[in-house]
């Protein structure tokens, strides 16, 4: 109870809603509650003015109205906190008649909001809170004060279906990392088997192809060879704990750059310019190369794409271009790009996705080749 209390009256709160929300809607609509926070509060110190002696508080009036809508951009809560506070000293300016109905209509875009995008805590005590603040007021009937809770209590209904959605994007999304963490660590072990199978092989062909070793230096390349040795041991083990129930090892051997001209489809363009690159890195531009052209069929069905790959200073820059295609045809697991940029990620690269101006898609990644 107590944590809740502080979340609501002075915790800090992140809620960005015009911004995760509305996304590039966000300026057009927080312009809207400005001019409307505006005109209520040109209202209500116009109002002030004409029935109270003008003793100058009529500017405290109108940013009490006004303040709130302008912290909207920061957070629902933050304004709703304002808004509740300044309500009983504005009430106490304008006892003339009580509060005037357009102060309830003026506060009722902070109420749902914040109805909409919190939890049942906030929600439930922000409405205890506001019904009193209205009850407590000059002039309201309690019939006035029940339709704030109500308000609420419906808002928060609607909108418990697109939070339990969001949650479950975001489990879903948690879920589709880890699974593609773990194929990728999958996928790397042959790649690093063959280097740490390189070690193995040079230190244990070392006598015999350098003249002259010592029985010292016999001897270190030998616990080398050990050592590495136990090393693909080790992984080998931790590749079973990898795999799920009941998967097959995988015997092919991982492609790599090489083959990302075998991916294109009939009347795609494929450029590859370059092939001296580690294998996990090759690996890395394959797999996004094949899932880019995977999802431009499955979404964008009839199109054209092209594929560039090049190397850039020291970095390896793969760019897949669709044009715009006929309607999806939906299906896959819609966490495609999930796996493209953990697997970016895990080089330390950056993963740019966007829709194109012509109707397409693009896909580009850049990738730090390191040490080959």
């Amino acid at each position: 109870m107590f944590r809740t209390l502080y979340r609501t009256f002075v915790g800090p709160d992140k809620t960005r809603v015009l911004a995760t929300v509305l996304g590039r809607w966000r300026f057009p609509a927080h312009a809207a509650l400005i001019i409307y926070g505006f005109v209520f509060a040109v209202v209500g110190s116009v109002q002030y003015v004409q029935h109270e002696q003008p003793d100058g508080w009529w500017p405290v009036v109108f940013a009490s109205i006004f303040v709130p809508f302008v912290l909207l951009i920061w957070s629902p809560l933050y304004a709703w906190r304002l808004s509740a506070a300044a309500f009983w000293p504005v009430a106490g300016l304008m006892d003339w008649t009580g509060v005037p109905p357009f102060q309830y209509w003026a506060a009722l875009p902070l109420i749902l909001l914040v109805a909409a995008f919190y939890s049942g805590g906030i929600v439930l005590t922000g409405a205890l809170v506001s019904t009193l603040v209205v009850a407590n007021s000059d002039g309201v009937n309690a019939g006035m004060a029940l339709v704030v809770p109500v308000i609420m209590a419906v808002v928060y209904l609607f909108g418990a279906r697109g939070r339990a959605e969001k949650r479950l994007e975001e489990e879903q999304a948690a879920k589709a990392a880890l699974e593609e963490r773990a194929r990728i660590a999958r996928e790397m072990h042959d790649v690093v088997a063959h280097h740490m199978s390189m070690v193995v092989v040079r230190c244990e062909t070392a006598p015999y192809r350098l003249k002259g070793l010592n029985e010292e230096a016999e001897r270190e390349f030998a616990e080398l060879g050990q050592a590495a040795r136990e090393a693909i041991t080790d992984m080998q083990r931790l590749l079973g704990v990898l795999r799920t129930n009941g998967q097959e090892p995988e015997r092919e051997p991982q492609p790599g750059i090489s083959r990302i001209p075998e991916l294109a489809r009939p009347g795609d363009e494929a450029e590859v310019d370059v092939d001296d690159v580690p294998e996990a890195v090759g690996l890395t531009a394959y797999r996004i190369v094949q899932e880019a052209l995977t999802n431009a069929t499955r979404h964008a069905p009839g199109s054209k794409a092209s594929v560039h790959v090049h190397r850039n200073d020291d970095q390896l820059d793969v760019l897949v271009i669709n044009t715009a295609g006929g309607p999806s045809m939906g299906g896959g697991s819609g966490q495609g790009l999930v796996g493209m940029r953990e697997r970016v990620a895990v080089h330390g690269g950056t993963l740019t996705v966007k829709s194109t101006e012509d109707g397409g898609f693009m896909v580009r990644a850049r990738i730090p080749l390191g040490d080959k």
